[in-house]
Parts: C-alpha cells; sequence; structure tokens
C-alpha cells in the first residue's frame, strides 16, 4: 500500500493545527524566494557571519519538512536524477576554490542555490498540490516585472539601455535616429529581463488550470499575454529567439503533438522545428553584424577558451569576468563569458563543464519525458528549460544570484515529477486521478481534479 501522508497515527506526530502551520511553512519559503527574485525585495546583506536573510529561512524550510508528523520528508523525497551531476559540479567548484585559494564567498552561494534546489524538490514531493502554488507565484513575479517593464517603455523612462535600427546598441543620448529605450522592468539590464521572462511566463499556464471560471482564466492568460510582451520591450535578440521557442514548445505539446498519429510523424516535426528555429538564430546573427555585440562575444570566448587550457581546474567560482577582462584583447570589461557553460569552464575547469553539461541534457530530456505523459507541469517546464538553454548561448544570466536561483527552482519543479507519475494521471480514471492527486493535463479541464492525496510511489 502507498504511504499515505494525509493520515496521521493517533498519538504520533505534532498537534493537527500546529501541523498545518508546519506544513504551510517550506511553501512559505519557497514563495519567498520566487518573489525575490521577481522584484528584489529581500536584503541580501547578512544578519550575523554568513547568515543571510535567505539562507535563514531555507534552513527554516528544511526544519519544517523534516519536523515528525504525516508529511514529513524522508530522504527519498529529495532524491533527482540530478544528484551524482549535482554532486560533481559541488566538488569541482570547491577543488578550484581551495587549490587557487580563492575567497569562499562564492562557493557558500552556490551550496546555497542548490539548498534551494533540494527544498523546492522536498516541498513538491511531500505537498503534490503545491504545483497550484507555483502557478500563482509565477503569476505575481511575471505581472510585476512585466507592468515595471511596461511602465519604463511606454512613459519612455531612462535605464540606460537603447537601441535603434537593426536591433544595434546606441546612446541614449544620440538624436541623430528614433532611439527605442530598452525596458529593465525589476532588473539591472534588459538581458536579464529577458532571461526572467523567458524562464518564468510558460508556468503562468499553471495559473491558468488553477481556475476553472472562464473570465478568470481569461485574465490569467492576459498576464501571460503581458509578459510575451514585455519581452519585446527588451530587444533583447537572444530573448526573442528565446521566447518564439518556447511558444513553439508550448504550442507543438497543446495542438500539434497529439494530432500526430506515429512516433515518425513527430520526430519529422521535431526536425522541422528544430530547422526552423536554427535559421532565425542565423538570421538574428547574420543582423547582429551590424553591431559590434557578437564581435565582444567572440572576444570573450577565445579569451575563455585560452584560460581553460591554462587552468584545468578553473579560476575559481565568480573570478571569469575579471580574468578574461584581462585577458582579452582591448580595454572591454567583461562581467562572464556570455555563454553559461564556457562560463563554467573557465571558473571549475572540464570537471565542472562535464557536469552542468549533464544538468542540461538530463533535465531536458526529463522534461521532455514528462511532456510527453500530457502533464501540463512537463510541457511548461520543456518550454522554460528550451528558452533559457539558447539565451544562455548568447549570454550567462545565470551570473545573477536572482536569476540563478530561479533557474534551480525551475530544475526543481521539473525534476521533482517523474514520467511514472505523469503517465499514471493521463492512463488512470477520474477517480483514480482524484485519489492519487494528479497532475494538470495538457488539455485545460474546465473542472480541475481535487487533489487529495499524493502520488504513490512507483
Amino acid at each position: 500500500m502507498a504511504y499515505d501522508r494525509t493520515t496521521a497515527t493517533p498519538g504520533q506526530g505534532l498537534p493537527g493545527a500546529f501541523q498545518k502551520f508546519v506544513q504551510f511553512v517550506p511553501l512559505g519559503v519557497v514563495a519567498t524566494i520566487l518573489v525575490d527574485a521577481a522584484t528584489d525585495f529581500f536584503p541580501d546583506d547578512p544578519l550575523v557571519g554568513i547568515v543571510t536573510p535567505l539562507r535563514l529561512l531555507v534552513v527554516v524550510g528544511f526544519v519544517a519538512l523534516l519536523l515528525p508528523g504525516p508529511a514529513r520528508a524522508r530522504i527519498r523525497d529529495f532524491r533527482t536524477r540530478l544528484d551524482i551531476p549535482i554532486g560533481v559540479l559541488v566538488l569541482a567548484a570547491t577543488a578550484s576554490t581551495f587549490h587557487g585559494g580563492h575567497p569562499t564567498a562564492p562557493l557558500r552561494g552556490l551550496i546555497t542555490v542548490l539548498a534551494c534546489y533540494y527544498l523546492v524538490v522536498g516541498v513538491r514531493r511531500t505537498q503534490p498540490e503545491s504545483w497550484r502554488a507555483i502557478g500563482l507565484l509565477a503569476l505575481v513575479g511575471v505581472g510585476a516585472a512585466a507592468t515595471a517593464a511596461f511602465s519604463q517603455f511606454t512613459n519612455d523612462t531612462p535605464t540606460g539601455f537603447c537601441r535603434t535600427g537593426l536591433l544595434t546598441d546606441i546612446s541614449c543620448d544620440d538624436t541623430s535616429g528614433d532611439v527605442l529605450i530598452r525596458a529593465i522592468g525589476t532588473f539591472a539590464n534588459p538581458n536579464l529581463l529577458s532571461a526572467f521572462l523567458v524562464l518564468l511566463v510558460p508556468f503562468v499556464l499553471l495559473a491558468a488550470v488553477c481556475v476553472d471560471e472562464r473570465t478568470a482564466r481569461t485574465a490569467v492568460v492576459l498576464v501571460g499575454v503581458v509578459g510575451y510582451a514585455a519581452l519585446l520591450t527588451t530587444f533583447s535578440r537572444a530573448g526573442y529567439v528565446a521566447g518564439t521557442a518556447g511558444l513553439l514548445v508550448l504550442a507543438g505539446a497543446y495542438w500539434l503533438a497529439p494530432r500526430l498519429a506515429d512516433r515518425a510523424q513527430r520526430r519529422i516535426v521535431a526536425t522541422l522545428g528544430a530547422l526552423g528555429l536554427a535559421a532565425a538564430a542565423a538570421a538574428i546573427w547574420a543582423v547582429s553584424q551590424a553591431g559590434n555585440s557578437l564581435g565582444v562575444r567572440g572576444q570573450a570566448w577565445d579569451a575563455a577558451l585560452t584560460l581553460a587550457k591554462e587552468n584545468p581546474l578553473g579560476v575559481g567560482l565568480g573570478r571569469s569576468g575579471a580574468v578574461i577582462s584581462a585577458t582579452a584583447p582591448g580595454d572591454r570589461v567583461f562581467v562572464h563569458a556570455h555563454n553559461m557553460w564556457l562560463n563554467w569552464l573557465v571558473e571549475t575547469g572540464a570537471l565542472g563543464l562535464l557536469a552542468m553539461l549533464a544538468v542540461t541534457v538530463v533535465a531536458w530530456l526529463h522534461a521532455a519525458r514528462i511532456a510527453r505523459a500530457k502533464s501540463v507541469l512537463g510541457t511548461v517546464g520543456l518550454a522554460s528549460l528550451t528558452g533559457f538553454f539558447l539565451i544562455s548561448m548568447m549570454d550567462h544570466p545565470a551570473n545573477l544570484d536572482r536569476i540563478d536561483i530561479l533557474f534551480w527552482v525551475v530544475l526543481a519543479v521539473v525534476m521533482a515529477e517523474t514520467p511514472d507519475r505523469a503517465s499514471s494521471t493521463t492512463a488512470g480514471t477520474s477517480a483514480n486521478r482524484r485519489r492519487h492527486g494528479a497532475q494538470p493535463q495538457s488539455s485545460l479541464p474546465r473542472q480541475p481534479q481535487q487533489h487529495q492525496e499524493p502520488l504513490p510511489s512507483p
């Protein structure tokens, strides 16, 4: 018999009212993390020593998950397919830090981000209905960042970032032509805003599944439309490609995939889609030659490869920008390698690169397997990761802590699901779906199923 977390044994665990409060605490911590990623409202300064408010919250969330009770998390609840790559990543980062005698603050930051990952995994496994909260939180985050971006664009609020012509960079003080102000929303630059929207906007679909009233669902969908429209105000070339890829994944999984008769047809369509996306990216690449941005990226990539050969264990976490700036020709100042995987190669060596490549491949394939089981959670996760990985080829938005945490939270939401759980919700009867806490399906139900119990272990 599957373990039922909703039924407590008399005389065991904590009092009922306190148990309900304890179950709320981890989800409240996750909500704070997601809202902070969107608005940066949480203070970053340490409370004492190395204890920041975020780290204190994460510890409180883990304590609440592990307290005795019917919803207590077990070790198996934290296991995912990314455990080995994450372990290798931590090992590579630790070796690079201590071998080079570098400060340990970036390493502590990495461990904090990974702790957020496992906290979200634990919440998803112990509270199956938390997908609803994640959808609503995505709605709040997208609404906050997107409306701030629109306000800057429509009111011509100076952001310090402008473009004109064929999406080429230009000084905002230039009056020789039509100057387009690039919106930054709640972030420091438009590229970070575009990465945030690419990651989070697909999850607004979860909020649409949560409601069954037509006007309420329409309002949720409108927020998603506003999010994609705000992506246009960033004038980010990589953001446009990534956002288009996410929409193609959503459209293909929702409308096209169910109508394809066999696997061969699905592979043909997937190949055509990949070729179309590659052609679009090549076209934007060619247009971008009118500016100097790709030339700058080329300098960063050449310097990164040179540094990787000279430093097989890496130059240390957080130091890629400084060493690339010192290696690349000219006086250009770089913050990172303008490519997520190259940045990990520079900072943690070949071992860190292999670990991050494993994280990328395993997470994307896992999301695809869940999406194939007709799970909305798998579909939106696949769209989110596809767009983010594409944008990370030309930039490294996860260099910012807020984007980094959001990226690992998305990974946690995806990796906490299993294909067995997703497929069981597709093949089972409606009674079974109510009994086992089905995830939302790819076709939007008129009446969402009520989740009374968690999914049984495979």
